[in-house]
């Protein structure tokens, strides 16, 4: 058995390369001599019970080390990064089973929802000149702590540069972008994906609809869903709406509609995921703004109160800041709100105001843990000091000249997106 000071040690971020050159150096022996026996037709021998590890002291003699209980290996690799955990399923039929298993990718998603060092941020930059966007991603924690961050490419799964990609939300890892009028489940992470299938039965009618979709985990029946809103006949006034809404899950495969629904209402953007409910900023006619959200559980529609703006003629944006739900309250200038206690009216609190023209700042994206915010404002990632106001730019290289409002995190995980009883589709 280790001493408690190495078991901590291991337990970290960092142990993950110590494990990895320990199972290295474990394994290296066995396998020489594997090729030597293939090589020699020989029987496999029994396993040993340890193996000696070379000292790295001449004084020291051949350091022997025992086998870690599974309890304790299993403590070590939920802590670890999914690079790491891809790597480990080479190691046995038994540890790919183990990392595999729905136990194991729970657990480790509590424990990467929990560490901010695997937050991502979704970004999506244009050249404005050649009319042209691409997606890209970078460390949350590298944009709040050090100096320079490094964007990375995002490679769909399918894409298509005569089609527009958006993403629609992202859950546990799994990210739901849309290629025209497809949908796809894909987790960046591990590069499984899936496409879903047609939303409509019709597919040359589909091109005339305007699709307005939400992203989220249904936690009573442990089930991923996708909601598509849409108008069916698709006119430019505002009263002749007539909005559907179909959902998709994950477990059965399949569409099917949703009854409950508010007709005579335009909703905008992706829903925003909080507390098991997708929520919109809607309006209705002669009705002016609204928020209106849809229950993953019992699949109903119910409107959000809202603060007292105390303004005219302005614009609402609806985000989330880590479990609170956000709203930005644009005119001449932007408040930025944030429900306190979701569900009561008077929680709503003005977090700040900021003094920018109109539509120009994201909903806030995240906190540092000293209290700093993340927006994307004029174009550009920012950071807000929400107690003095001040503002400051992190350097973000391979980029393009700007980035869009509409950005997303997403965490590391293990979560499949592809049903069991599928064939697995990696990119």
């Amino acid at each position: 058995m280790f001493d408690a000071p190495i078991i901590f040690y291991m337990l970290n971020i960092r142990g993950g390369i110590l494990l990895w050159k320990i199972l290295t150096t474990l394994m290296e022996p066995e396998r020489e001599e594997t090729i030597l026996r293939f090589r020699r037709g020989s029987k496999r021998r029994k396993p040993r019970n340890h193996t000696q590890i070379p000292s790295t002291s001449s004084n020291d003699s051949a350091l022997v080390v025992p086998t870690l209980p599974q309890e304790v290996i299993t403590a070590i690799l939920v802590r670890l990064p999914v690079k790491y955990l891809l790597q480990f399923k080479c190691v046995s039929k038994h540890w790919y089973a183990l990392i595999s298993s729905n136990h194991f990718v729970k657990t480790h998603l509590s424990f990467s929802a929990n560490d901010f060092t695997r937050r991502k941020l979704l970004l999506e930059t244009e050249k404005r000149r050649l009319i042209k966007r691409s997606h890209r991603h970078c460390s949350v924690s590298s944009l709040f702590y050090e100096s320079v961050t490094e964007a990375f490419d995002l490679d769909y799964p399918i894409n298509d540069p005569k089609r527009v990609v958006a993403i629609e939300g992202s859950v546990d890892g799994l990210i739901c972008y849309s290629i025209g009028y497809d949908l796809v489940l894909w987790n960046p992470s591990t590069r499984k994906f899936k496409q879903l299938p047609d939303l409509m039965l019709m597919p040359q009618q589909t091109y005339n609809y305007r699709f307005n979709y939400g992203f989220g985990y249904d936690e009573a029946l442990d089930d991923y869903k996708v909601l598509a809103i849409f108008d069916e006949n698709c006119k430019c006034h505002v009263n002749a709406y007539n909005l559907k809404i179909k959902i998709y899950n994950l477990k059965s495969d399949s569409w099917r509609t949703l009854d409950d629904i508010q007709s005579e209402m335009i909703y905008y953007g992706s829903g925003k995921l909080l507390n098991g409910k997708l929520h919109w900023v809607t309006t209705v006619v002669y009705g002016g703004w609204g928020v209106m959200s849809i229950d993953l559980v019992d699949e109903k529609c119910r409107k959000v109160e809202q603060p007292c703006y105390g303004v005219e003629n302005y614009f609402l944006t609806l985000g989330v800041l880590g479990s609170d739900l956000s709203v930005l309250c644009s005119h001449k200038r932007t408040d930025v709100w944030v429900m306190k206690e979701y569900g009561v009216k008077e929680s709503w609190t003005k977090l700040y105001t900021i003094e920018c023209p109109y539509r120009v700042l994201s909903p806030p994206l995240c906190t540092s843990f000293e209290g700093e915010i993340l927006h994307v404002f004029a174009l550009t990632l920012t950071i807000c000091n929400p107690e003095d106001g001040l503002m400051r730019y992190p350097e973000v290289t391979n980029i393009d000249v700007y980035v869009d409002t509409d950005a997303e995190l997403y965490i590391e995980s293990l979560v499949c997106p592809v049903l069991q009883n599928e064939p697995m589709t990696q990119h």
